[in-house]
């Protein structure tokens, strides 16, 4: 069995952000070499999250205007976590609730995508470098 590992770094210029990164893991999925096996995307901080969906703009939108509504970030006074001088009390919460990773199976050298389905980096307190780790395990 074989493994490849490549990080992902982002620095958003806004607070909240959804970036498509399949074709940045189909890169790495490529120059792997691996033919069958899985792939993990991993986001290596606890303000950002990685997950599938589709990309669809009015999804997208609608995603961040539900977020915001079950943890706005203002007022920030409403978040314990930000009793420490943080103002990202929101942004742990929206992490949660989109998940920290996914594992894609890798079948024929190709990610094993339904279909519509794209692998999201999701930022929730950005205007700083983040990483995300991709491993690929497999054959």
């Amino acid at each position: 069995m074989k493994s490849h590992t490549r990080y992902l770094w982002f620095e958003t210029p806004s607070r909240r952000a959804y970036i498509n990164i399949t074709p940045k893991v189909e890169e790495i999925l490529e120059e792997s070499g691996i033919i069958e096996g899985l792939c993990l995307v991993n986001a290596m901080h606890i303000t950002a999250a990685v997950y599938i969906n589709d990309d669809e703009e009015g999804l997208l939108s609608d995603y961040d205007r539900w977020l915001e509504e079950l943890a706005p970030h203002e007022p920030v006074s409403r978040y314990r976590h930000n009793d420490t001088g943080e103002d990202n009390g929101d942004a742990h919460l929206k992490r949660q609730i989109m998940g920290r990773e996914v594992v894609v199976a890798v079948t024929d050298g190709k990610l094993d995508l339904g279909p519509w389905e794209q692998i999201f980096y999701g930022e929730f307190d950005g205007r700083r470098p983040k990483r995300v780790l991709v491993k690929i395990i497999g054959e």
